[in-house]
């Protein structure tokens, strides 16, 4: 029996935007296995009903919509307690300060790009609603955390733009690394509390090997990654980096993801394409 072109396409539109929600997920949560854990939760509750699709919205806003409702009723934004890491669950502490689904607003805008509209039926609230949450989000998220960041970027240009955005939200760029190994002798010298890296860079090196070098010695700190080739992160099929941002980025995107990436320190090694 065929399968009705209407269900055949809702599975392909799905299949389209999961890479997205697992993106989101990840950014949410922290982590890859607990993104991954809900969206997978999200993909068993379309199993089961599927009226969100029936509405006005749009094939992936109703996905986010189904994510969301799984999300709030869950009431968990990181691992839950007793294996949680220390750096996670300092992260929990910092979150339960922070104005309800004020985080949740801030990715759908600015990593998402959801228009505030659409925003406002993923998470149930008016669209006012949505816009005063996002503005709280700006705030509460740009004031909680300060660092110290090395940007790993071989293009001139595109590392001084990155350096402006996070200087004016009172970080200090430690340097701009253009190979793997400028970024490893930077950041021995003066230890980051947080790296924004490109995946490739200037003499064929790769950003992810300077990363997982870094984070070898270092241990655990917060990363960003940059790049023109998401889909190439976005496999499932390996370790992912929790924060991720597409070239060519926004200013309110680089915002966005350092000042999550603060919250959470739990990146995992990765390997390069």
């Amino acid at each position: 029996m065929t399968e009705p072109k209407s269900q055949s396409d809702r599975v392909r539109q799905i299949a389209d935007d999961l890479p997205y929600l697992r993106r989101y997920a990840r950014a949410l949560t922290g982590n890859q296995q607990t993104g991954d854990h809900y969206a997978a939760a999200t993909l068993e509750a379309l199993l089961e009903d599927q009226s969100v699709f029936e509405g006005r919205l749009s094939p992936k806003s109703a996905l986010f919509r189904a994510f969301h409702k799984i999300w709030v009723s869950s009431g968990a934004p990181v691992e839950e307690a007793g294996d949680t890491p220390a750096l996670e669950a300092q992260a929990q502490a910092r979150l339960s300060a922070l104005t309800q689904n004020t985080r949740e607003v801030l990715l759908l805008h600015s990593i998402e790009g959801f228009r505030i509209s659409d925003i406002a039926d993923i998470i149930g609230v008016t669209t006012e609603e949505a816009t005063d949450l996002l503005a709280i989000a700006r705030r509460e998220m740009t004031d909680t955390i300060r660092g110290k960041i090395l940007v790993i970027e071989d293009e001139a240009i595109i590392a001084m733009d990155i350096a402006a955005i996070v200087e004016s939200m009172g970080h200090d760029v430690t340097g701009n690394a253009r190979t793997r190994d400028e970024a490893v002798e930077m950041a021995r010298r003066d230890p980051p509390d947080m790296i924004l890296a490109d995946i490739q860079l200037a003499d064929k090196s790769s950003g992810i090997d300077a990363v997982n070098h870094i984070l070898k010695e270092l241990g655990e700190v917060p990363v960003v990654f940059i790049t023109a080739f998401p889909e190439r992160l976005l496999t499932g099929e390996r370790p992912e980096p929790a924060f991720l941002i597409t070239k060519p980025y926004s200013e309110e995107q680089v915002q966005s993801a350092v000042s999550q990436a603060m919250f959470f320190a739990s990146t995992e090694p990765l390997t390069a394409s």
